[in-house]
């Protein structure tokens, strides 16, 4: 199962917010066995969005779209997502009950909201409401895009609800190493063509230790693959460190 990650905001690129829902969905979905192929970042246009969800959608396995639903005039991540589809927005009577029974619990401490309901409650035309356990706009998944909001408490309680929907074949082992990277460049080239799997090195020069990662579809595969490098380079299962200054 492959996944494409599109997170929308101007604040974004703006760099007045830290896109941590990203790396939070990558981070998901990647222990989950699924491969993220694509993370992007576009603005609050409608267009846009429109373009990057039909072609992921066409593209990908699953799509994840963040941020840009609620009642704001930039929110209009909901609309484009429907444009995807060629689809209106309808009003989703699941979503529109949730919403009232959160204005209902929040009325004391926050009165007098003036929230369009039914707008806040509508989805595109056909697709399944997500519930906001911890906000108001509601989520919603359209074949395989899924649309979810951008606060990150929001986020991730919502995907809680989906998690299940995510289950992929690749699978990961990390080891460490003090060996300069420059001198681990040939056994990294042979153990991913002996082995069949791929192998992404992670300089940390603060820690003093290579991270290596080895990912692969066979569990036996990247076994083989981690008790060779463990042979081969002066490499441990467990972070070491070593000044590299020095």
């Amino acid at each position: 199962m492959d996944a494409a990650l599109l997170t929308v905001g101007d604040e974004l690129l703006a760099g007045d917010t830290e896109n941590t829902n990203a790396t939070w969905l990558a981070r998901q979905l990647a222990e989950r066995g699924v491969t993220v192929q694509r993370i992007l970042v576009v603005p609050d246009d409608r267009a846009t969005i429109t373009r990057h969800v039909r072609e992921y959608s066409e593209g990908f396995d699953a799509v994840l779209v963040t941020g840009g639903i609620g009642g704001t005039p930039d929110d209009v991540t909901m609309e484009a997502v429907a444009d995807a589809f060629d689809r209106g927005l309808v009003v989703d009577d699941l979503a529109l009950e949730d919403i009232e029974d959160t204005l209902e619990q929040v009325e004391a401490s926050i009165p007098e909201l003036d929230i369009d309901i039914e707008a806040e409650a509508s989805i595109p035309d056909g697709a399944r409401p997500l519930i906001n356990g911890e906000g108001l706009a509601p989520g919603a998944v359209l074949e395989n895009v899924y649309v979810m909001p951008g606060i990150p408490r929001e986020l991730k309680a919502m995907f809680e609800d989906v998690a299940g929907e995510f289950d992929g074949d690749a699978v990961s082992r990390f080891l460490y190493t003090v060996e300069p990277e420059a001198n681990i460049v040939g056994a990294l080239e042979d153990v991913e063509s002996e082995f069949d799997v791929m192998v992404g090195c992670y300089p940390d020069r603060d820690a003093g230790h290579n991270r290596l990662k080895l990912t692969a579809t066979s569990r036996t595969a990247i076994d083989a693959a981690a008790e060779w490098l463990l042979e081969t380079l002066d490499a441990s299962e467990t972070p070491v460190e070593r000044d590299w200054e020095a």
